[in-house]
């Protein structure tokens, strides 16, 4: 009777290693409970689907396969530099495809998601939510490190933050919250004529902010990082950088002529 047990087992335990493709189970209790928990999950819904590319990522993905077949060998900051500056130098006419592309990727994104959260329980909509709240929080951490490492300036500060900033060591309190509340109550004290002292501080902080900001984003447009910039400033910062390519060619083509008006005196001068 055993023997037709352990038999009866391994059979099982081969069957179901067939069904998830991989080795045959063990012939033990254990590992086919395990299989069979395993066949449970299938009742559980799937994983949720990912999120669509915007009209840029397309086109990045087409063009990484092209360049990799033509320079296999480049780098890979050089190449989504060069993917980049070609993006910009597209006309709206050839960015539609796309951009049609992506608007097609978003409404299917949208119905697939429809459809996968109608299959899920209370339960597992809020450890849905719980999830991407984990993966949002976590993804803003990594893109404060980023922001760090390509030399965003900081953001301007307040008036009472830099009234904050001069009095936080001299200010009264065991702990930082208990300096931060008398700093407060002692800000509510100043006079307007104090305060205003701290304001136009701010607000020359404020344009300072506003300057290396602009800048930067240039940069970094320039050098193939468009997704840490502002989705507001970016439209603004393209069309600075189109005047500036603009005005480098339109200076080019005007010393052109020049250069070739002065090598003729030359010439001129030494037949002479």
């Amino acid at each position: 009777m055993a023997s037709v047990v352990t038999v009866g087992t391994a059979l099982l335990g081969r069957t179901l290693g067939g069904l998830f493709n991989c080795r045959p189970w063990p012939a033990s209790c254990s590992s086919v409970c395990a299989a069979i928990r395993r066949l449970s999950l299938d009742n559980t819904p799937s994983a949720p689907p990912k999120r669509p590319l915007n009209a840029y990522l397309h086109y990045l993905v087409e063009q990484q396969q092209i360049i990799f077949k033509q320079s296999p060998d480049i780098k890979v900051s050089e190449k989504t530099k060069q993917i980049a500056q070609a993006w910009r130098a597209l006309t709206p006419d050839q960015k539609k495809p796309y951009e049609l592309a992506a608007n097609d990727a978003k409404l299917k994104y949208k119905v697939e998601l429809a459809a996968f959260k109608a299959n899920l329980t209370p339960a597992q909509l809020a450890s849905l939510k719980e999830e991407r709240r984990q993966k949002l929080a976590k993804r803003r951490t990594m893109r404060k490190k980023r922001l760090t490492v390509l030399g965003k300036p900081k953001r301007p500060r307040t008036a009472f933050n830099i009234f904050m900033a001069e009095n936080f060591d001299e200010a009264k309190g065991a702990t930082s919250q208990a300096k931060l509340k008398n700093l407060q109550d002692e800000w509510h004290r100043q006079s307007e004529t104090q305060k205003q002292m701290y304001a136009q501080l701010a607000e020359d902080d404020k344009i300072r902010y506003q300057n290396e900001i602009k800048l930067w984003e240039e940069q970094m447009i320039e050098t193939g990082h468009e997704d840490v910039i502002r989705v507001k400033q970016k439209r603004r910062v393209q069309k600075l950088l189109r005047m500036k390519v603009k005005a480098n060619q339109t200076a080019a083509k005007t010393t052109k002529p020049s250069s070739t008006l002065s090598t003729t005196k030359s010439k001129k001068t030494s037949e002479e």
